[in-house]
Order: C-alpha cells, then structure tokens, then sequence
C-alpha cells in the first residue's frame, strides 16, 4: 500500500513507550513495536507463531496501530489495535468490528476474519492480509468501474435476519436527524453562497432527511462506509472492501450512492450523474430516494463537523465538513433546471 512506514521488530528492537507516544505532538499513527508485549503476545497466540515483521499502514482515521505482519512461520496476516486512552471510541468500534466480521457471509468482497484480542483497554482485531493498494483519488475510470462493479456484487444475494447485523434505517436513525439539530442556521460552517443556498432550505432538509429513513429498508449487506480507504484493490485488479464496524442489513444501492459522495469529494466536477444512468448497481434506486438519502447525509456530515475535535483524531471534523460540502454540491445541482424543473431539492415534491 501507498505511504506507507516499515519497521523491523524482535528482540533487538527498541520499543518506545505508550505514555511517549501520547505526548508527541504530531498526531499519527501508533507502530506495531509500540504495542505492548503483553497484546503482542495474545496476537502470536492467535496467529500460531510471533511477529517478526510490521509494516505500518497509512489513512483512516484511529490514531491505533494497523500493520501488515508477518510470523516467524511466514504467515501474513493484518492487525489493528486500539487502546482506550488515546480514544475509547476506537475501542468500541473495534469490538463491534470483530462481532460483526464473524457474522458476515461467505464468498463477499471482504478479507476474511482470524479473531480478536480484548484486553479492556486494549483490542486487536486480525485479519487475513490483503495484498493491493487504495484506489487513486482523484479516483480514475477503471478502478471506479471495478468498484461499483463490487458493490453491486455485494448487493445481490438477501442477507437473513441476524441478531449481530442490523438494520440500516435503526442505524442511521438518530444520526439522519443532523439537519434539525443543527438549529441557527446562521451558524453552518459554509462558504457564503452555498450556505445561503442551504439556509433557504433548511426546513425542506428536515423534512426530506425523516423521508429518507423509509428509503433505507432493504435485505441487502450494506458495508455503511464505502470510501477510498476502506477499499483495497489487489494486483489482479479485484477488491475488497475492509474495515466492516457499520455493517448492517438495508437497501442495495446506498454503499455505491455513499461512493459517489466520496467520488466528488476528490473531484468536485466528476459526472456521476452519468455513472448513476450507466451502472446496474444503480438501476432499481429512485432519484428522490437519492436525493433524500444525500440530504440526510449532509446533515449529518454538517452536524459532526460542528462538534468539538475527537481526542485522537484531530483531522476528521475538517474531512466531514469536506463530505457536508461534496453532499450539498450535488444536492444543488440536482435541484436546478437542468436535472429536473420543479423537483423540490429534497426530492419531497
């Protein structure tokens, strides 16, 4: 993978300490050789044999470690940790990661899961190591086509009912209502045109975003986070989508629809218009479906980019206030003449 750090560890290496890494002040990512021995060790364990080799991954968003590794027996394997002081978030999401990954059916675009490590403070979670890189952002033709071409293979087979796996509008039930939370629209985080653009219309925001929970109702697998840095595509030119915490169980067509959102983000004139007409992952969703669900998810993004920094992740307010931008971008230009005369731009009338 791209940007990435390597370091060699064993007995010879010199770790530093977790309490060092806290104070530094250049947020980053925590190595493998500043794990501690003990959830090192309960790695081994699970893997059959120690760690001798670590590459540490790039991107994201958890300041915990996520490393390519291998064993003294030459397995190769994939582990992310947190620890609950840097963000107990993190190792929340961790846990429902590893709940979640031993519920996912077989034969989906996703690597396959080797287990998990809680040792309260700490988790790791395991998984097999996937040899291939993240799509070029801006994303290019072929690797978008490859993508949603996953995505629709994803979105094919019915998911049964399980306890683990839930419902996508449960899901996004609370977090759909970002619009009316935000209450002063005076105060969106806005460049002037677009926030006025957005202040006019903010009771129609509200409206549209309740609508969009309906939308959601499916029997498909939904990955909920389809974005460039959860996708890897291997060598042969396959992918595989990784980092499953949100799974959940709803309509087919929203992992490619999020997709396009993070399309824009890197390339705000991309048509995707053009991709929605010409893809079959698309074929079955209603364009005021779309256009209540992306409404939905500009609030959302909005509403998270207004809250105060994540203790850990000083970068991920800025990044949803980029994707509220992306969302609101073609939210308007979905509402003007050329898409469609008299749609309400909430797609509610």
């Amino acid at each position: 993978m791209r940007g990435v750090t390597q370091q060699r560890v064993g007995s010879g290496l010199r770790r530093g300490r977790c309490d060092d890494w806290v104070m530094s002040e250049a947020p980053r990512r925590m190595r493998w050789g500043e794990v501690p021995d003990h959830v090192q060790a309960a790695v081994a364990e699970l893997l059959g044999s120690p760690v001798v080799w670590a590459r540490s991954q790039a991107g994201g968003f958890s300041p915990g470690s996520a490393d390519r590794v291998m064993t003294a027996d030459g397995e190769r394997a994939f582990v992310k940790t947190a620890w609950s002081r840097l963000n107990r978030e993190s190792t929340d999401i961790h846990r429902l990661e590893a709940r979640k990954s031993e519920r996912l059916p077989p034969g989906i675009p996703a690597p396959r899961f080797l287990g998990a490590v809680d040792h309260g403070d700490w988790v790791a979670v395991v998984f097999e190591d996937i040899e291939g890189q993240h799509p070029t952002t801006p994303w290019t033709d072929g690797e978008l086509g490859a993508v949603l071409d996953a995505l629709a293979a994803l979105a094919q087979p019915v998911l049964p009912d399980n306890a683990v796996i839930p419902p996508l509008a449960e899901e996004l039930a609370a977090l759909f209502g970002g619009w009316g939370r935000i209450g002063d629209a005076s105060r969106l985080p806005l460049e002037h045109d677009l926030g006025e653009w957005a202040r006019e219309r903010l009771p129609e925001f509200v409206t549209a975003s309740a609508l969009a929970l309906a939308d959601l109702r499916g029997d498909r697998l939904v990955h909920m986070d389809a974005r460039a840095d959860n996708i890897l595509i291997r060598p042969d030119g396959s992918v595989a989508l990784v980092d499953w915490p949100w799974a959940a169980r709803g309509i087919g067509w929203f992992d490619a629809l999020t997709l396009l959102v993070n399309v824009r983000l890197y390339d705000p004139q991309c048509d995707v218009e053009a991709l929605i007409r010409g893809h079959r992952v698309f074929r079955d969703m209603p364009a005021d479906a779309a256009t209540r669900v992306l409404t939905a998810l500009a609030g959302f993004f909005l509403e998270g980019s207004m809250q105060p920094d994540e203790p850990g992740i000083p970068t991920l307010r800025r990044f949803q206030r980029d994707q509220a931008i992306a969302c609101l971008r073609w939210l308007r230009e979905r509402a003007s003449p050329r898409f469609g005369a008299g749609r309400g731009v909430a797609g509610t009338g």
